[in-house]
Formats: structure tokens, sequence, C-alpha cells
């Protein structure tokens, strides 16, 4: 495998045919124009006992990111669905949000109707399909989003909307200076490690280059909890590669133990740790002895925010991700944006017709 392919313009476009490296490149672009688009959002005089964030993969994660995010500014309970039913508690009082960027993700879709079953204030996040359609003819009110990216690349249209949401009903304040200060900052995470700058120098390269024979696992702690599983997904969908991720301080009351019986295998997999320089004293500690505890046999990197606030630092340090499993797809000589097994998946579901009868059931309530 020659690492200097990553320094090959042409082989990057031979490989990433579909160009998803774009939206790494773009990325500043797009938290900035999600912004302005999320602003036409209206539920100002909501006050809602917990709000519901039903969706799937890349449409999900925008969810986990908003908690995380969220966790010591919103006194309000946030919670992320990936079911077709909604949690027990939810009711009239209950914000559901739904969040499927196709519009047409089964599970989204009966998200969808348990929460109107459920009589739950509903507010709709799509680029059409189905659920916009279902939206409109039951007036339930809905920001559509952009068209025709991989539901991963649209990850600013699909957490954006939920930040902005959460300060229209006064459950979070200046979303928009933070979100203006991540985007210049993205602009430079961007330079940074664009298909450009080479190798050395560039964080992203190196990352791919230095896990490309192994299993990534992804470490996080605080908020950085769902941007470690949002690098384990862009491993999965983006490289076509086995990942996991854990988070502190969990991961050292279980995960941990596992290690002692990996053996020679351990050499098939790498840590990945993301850092804070201003992560509390007792995570540091966590991290260290982790790193010391577990074989030596295993490859260990560190990936370390960039920013002040807590968006920023979260953000900066989805993009290194990004790019780097784009990165490690062209290492591997694969496109990046095809998902064939999801997508042969899909056509096995539609032979158990689960969506079409929540279509039907859809259509009862016009």
């Amino acid at each position: 495998m020659a690492t200097s392919s990553l320094d090959d313009a042409s082989n990057l476009k031979t490989v990433d045919r579909s160009n998803m490296i774009s939206y790494c490149i773009e990325s500043s672009k797009h938290y900035v124009e999600s912004e302005k688009k999320a602003q036409g959002i209206s539920l100002t005089s909501l006050k809602p006992d917990n709000i519901i964030v039903s969706g799937m993969g890349g449409s999900a994660i925008g969810g986990e990111l908003l908690k995380d995010w969220a966790r010591e500014k919103t006194p309000v309970p946030i919670e992320v669905n990936r079911d077709y039913n909604l949690p027990i508690y939810a009711n009239k009082k209950t914000l559901a949000v739904i969040v499927s960027y196709s519009g047409e993700t089964e599970e989204s879709l009966g998200a969808f109707l348990d929460a109107l079953k459920r009589k739950c204030v509903i507010y709709c996040i799509s680029s059409g399909g189905s659920l916009l359609e279902f939206a409109e003819k039951l007036n339930i009110p809905y920001l559509r989003v952009p068209s025709g990216m991989p539901p991963r690349a649209a990850l600013p249209y699909m957490f954006v909307p939920l930040l902005v949401l959460l300060e229209k009903i006064k459950l979070a304040s200046h979303v928009s200076e933070e979100l203006s200060k991540s985007a210049r900052l993205l602009k430079h995470i961007s330079e940074e490690n664009s298909p450009e700058r080479p190798l050395e120098g560039n964080l992203s390269k190196t990352l791919a280059v230095g896990i490309s024979e192994s299993v990534p696992v992804v470490y996080g702690f605080g908020i950085y909890r769902g941007v470690a599983q949002r690098f384990k997904q862009q491993f999965n969908e983006n490289s076509k590669v086995p990942a996991k991720w854990e988070y502190f301080s969990e991961l050292n009351h279980n995960e941990i133990v596992g290690w002692e019986g990996a053996g020679k295998f351990a050499k098939n997999f790498s840590t990945i740790f993301i850092r804070d320089k201003d992560e509390a004293e007792e995570v540091r500690a966590r991290i260290e002895i982790t790193k010391n505890l577990i074989s030596s046999d295993m490859k260990k990197f560190e990936i370390w925010s960039r920013g002040t606030s807590s968006l920023e630092k979260m953000l900066s340090t989805i993009l290194v991700g990004d790019f780097a499993s784009v990165y490690l797809a062209v290492l591997h000589g694969v496109d990046p944006t095809p998902v064939k097994t999801i997508s042969v998946l899909k056509e096995k579901m539609k032979q158990v017709e689960t969506k079409d009868k929540i279509i039907r059931e859809l259509s009862k309530l016009e």
C-alpha cells in the first residue's frame, strides 16, 4: 500500500469518483448555509418537557451531538431514538424531532407515525420524500434541506437546525455566535488537511496511514462521546472497514478488561484517543493510565480538539475524522461514496413491507 498515493491528486480523483472529499473541503460553507436555512424554523412559544430526536445513521448522529453539546446548557432532557416507536413516556408535552435526510427511512417514518398517535409536538427535518409529503398534508412544520448529498455528508444540515431549534424555543443561547466561530475554524482545518497539503504536516492523512492496516477503535469523553461515534460511522461508510467506539469513564469499567486477552490479535487494532487541552484532571488521568494499560502492540493516536467553544471543539475534531476516513478509503482503493451493503439490505427489507404498512397508516390520517 503506497502511502504516497495520498499526495497524488490524480489518484485521489480516480478512487474518490463521487468526490466525497469535496464535502470535507467545503465543510465551512455548508455550516454557514445550514445556519441561514435553519433560521426559518418557527416554534417560538414551545415549552416541552422533553425532546426526542428520531433518526438513523447519518441523520441520527446530529441528535447525539446535540445531546452532548446541550448537556450542560439545556435544562430539558434530550433523547435520541433509533427505533420505529418512541419511548413510552412520549406525549403531548414531548417535542419529537423527526430527522431523515432522504425522507424515506422506514424507522423514522415509523417514529413519525407514533409521534402523531401520541399527539407529540412534531418538527421534521428532511430533503423531501414521504416524510415531508405527509408533513405537508398533515400540516406538520418542517425544514427542507438541500438534496443530492450522501446522508453522512449532510451533517451540517442535520445538526445545525437542531441547535437553532433549541435557541428558537429559548432552551439555548448564542448559537449563531458559536456557529460563526466554528465556521471560521473549520475553514482553517480544511486547509490544513486538504488533498493539496502533503502527508507530512497533514494530520488526517497521517492518521489514515497510521491506522490503514488495523481496525480503528475510537475513544471519546464528555462532549466527544458522539464525536467518537461519528468517527466510527465514517470509517464504516467511507472507508468500508470495521471500527468501534467507546467513551470514558465507561470504558474503564469493561472495555479495558477486554484487551487483557487480545494477545497476538492486539496488533490488528489501533486506538484513537480524542483529547482536549481543557480536559478535566480526572479524565486526563484516566486516558493516560488507559494508554499504558492496553497492549503495547496496538498503535495509539491522539486527536486534539481545536477552538474555545464546545461547538468549535466538536466540529473541528469531526472534520479531521471525516477527512481521514476518505483518505483511508483512497489507501484501500475504494470509492468512499457507495454503500452497497446498505442498498442491498434496503432492497431485501422491501419484501417485509414494513414501510408500506407505515405509509398506509399515515395515509389514513390525512
